[in-house]
């Protein structure tokens, strides 16, 4: 049994086989029905050379993720609500053998050429796994999945995770949260990122523990499963948004959310008054991560460390982590203003893209990963991201600008309920800061002279938006991360 999974060896014998592994609403599978169910699976598809994975939030895209690392075969996360002509590109290119996939799962035309095997996993006992049907398991540079960006900047692009990069990354984290086998995960992420997948399902069954897919997030469905058992919970800036939102006037939610151990946001920055709402009603502060599809997790704030909004804390064990100017020098002040593009460097890093050589080598100086993510570094050397490169860095009268603190400060007013921030060309500034604020009560908005002075209070009179703009709703995709680019579309 795959040593990835210690627990699986496991799985069949004593205490073990009993113990919860995954949950899915009213569905479960102990480690022993686990071991059954993916090494059966394991065993059809072992030398397939590489397999899609239609990945709905459901336990058979768990056992069929686990199954293709039991067999040792690159496993390809598919999202079902892509789009056939950008489903039917990451088909083409990752080419895979065969498809995944649940027995009620109606499969598009995309994939209509693939061979389909039925992940099964009803009546999956404690049976253990045939030993002659499964393979050896391969060294720590193969690869295990393989992750398609979002693909913001032109096809989607599938970043080849090795086998190390998953056993470096789940491990750093359980050093950093202290992450043992008695933890009981909730969460309800989608299952084709590397968040909710690789830290939320491949984690806990690495440690031993368990998960909870709630399915569809709901702030109950959190409250319920961290009141009966839940020790931790993953989710991104939408869910604790909306978990704020709900918490002052639920106090069940309040007693289940501060029994929690940890709560851990990631995908994306947590605006600081979520965080400050979220302990004024719970007395618990969240811990905020940072990684990304081709570096899995590169910092976070420890479980034992000073708890800090806004901070994705420090370089992980066995991660290396630098700022750097525009043309490449490195910035050694610890000064919490300074700010430069991150670079990584670590066991936790993929091999490359798959079948682009060309954008592989442009995503690296030397061996340094260039994350396209804009930070400072305090005196302390935790990192405080403030943006993307592409979309968040605005050049201003001579300032870099991190959209990410304005948007704090945005939020941080009673009358706004949402806010992006960009850069507009400016002919005399060079670029402006644009707001596009969601109010919080939409007839009757603050005005833009309010926000921008609001803002001008707080950080700086170069920092004030220029323009305001007012909408319904941000465009955000899967993850819940605002898609910047639709704002100017």
């Amino acid at each position: 049994m795959s040593a990835l999974f210690p627990a699986l060896a496991d799985g069949t014998s004593g205490d073990v086989r009993h113990r919860p592994a995954l949950r899915f609403g009213d569905r479960e599978l102990t480690y022993g029905a686990l071991a059954s169910a993916a090494g059966a699976t394991a065993e059809r598809i072992a030398g397939a050379g590489r397999v899609a994975v239609w990945a709905t939030p459901t336990l058979e895209t768990a056992v069929g993720v686990v199954a293709a690392l039991l067999a040792g075969v690159p496993a390809v996360p598919l999202n079902p609500r892509t789009g056939e002509r950008e489903l039917a590109h990451i088909a083409g290119d990752s080419a895979p053998r065969l498809v995944l996939a649940g027995a009620d799962d109606e499969l598009p035309p995309a994939l209509a050429g693939l061979e389909r095997i039925d992940v099964r996993v009803a009546g999956a006992g404690d049976a253990p796994v045939g030993g002659g049907g499964l393979p050896a398991e391969p060294g720590p540079e193969a690869p295990a999945l393989i992750v398609y960006t979002s693909g913001t900047t032109g096809p989607p692009k599938g970043a080849v995770l090795p086998r190390r990069a998953i056993t470096a990354t789940l491990d750093a984290l359980a050093d950093a949260w202290a992450w043992t086998g008695d933890d009981v995960l909730v969460q309800a992420l989608p299952l084709f990122h590397v968040h909710g997948l690789i830290l939320g399902v491949l984690g806990p069954l690495r440690r031993g523990g368990s998960v909870r897919h709630l399915g569809r997030f709901s702030a109950e469905g959190v409250g319920r499963e961290l009141g009966t058992g839940g020790t931790m919970l993953f989710g991104v800036p939408t869910m604790y948004h909306r978990l704020a939102e709900a918490v002052g006037g639920d106090p069940e939610l309040a007693r289940s959310l501060s029994g929690a151990r940890l709560l851990v946001s990631g995908s994306a920055a947590l605006p600081v008054h979520d965080h400050e709402r979220l302990f004024a009603a719970t007395g618990r502060r969240v811990v905020e991560r940072y990684g990304m599809t081709e570096t899995l997790m590169n910092t976070s704030v420890r479980v034992d460390g000073e708890p800090r909004p806004g901070s994705v804390g420090l370089p992980l064990p066995g991660v290396e982590l630098r700022l750097v100017e525009e043309d490449g020098t490195e910035i050694t002040d610890l000064d919490g203003e300074t700010v430069g593009e991150i670079q990584v460097r670590g066991p936790n890093l993929f091999t490359g893209y798959l079948n682009r050589p060309d954008a592989t080598a442009a995503a690296f100086d030397g061996d340094w990963f260039r994350t396209g993510d804009m930070a400072v570094r305090a005196p302390d050397g935790q990192v405080r991201i403030v943006g993307r490169k592409a979309t968040d860095l605005i050049k201003s009268g001579g300032y870099k600008i991190g959209a990410g603190e304005i948007e704090n400060a945005l939020l941080e007013h009673p009358q706004v309920r949402e806010a992006a921030v960009t850069g507009e060309p400016d002919d005399d500034l060079g670029e402006r800061v644009v707001a596009w604020v969601v109010p919080a009560d939409p007839a009757g908005p603050p005005s833009g002279d309010e926000l921008a002075d609001h803002v001008a209070a707080r950080l700086a009179p170069h920092k004030r938006p220029r323009t305001v703009r007012f909408l319904d709703a941000l465009p955000r995709n899967d993850m819940g991360k605002i898609m910047k680019r639709a704002l100017h579309g």
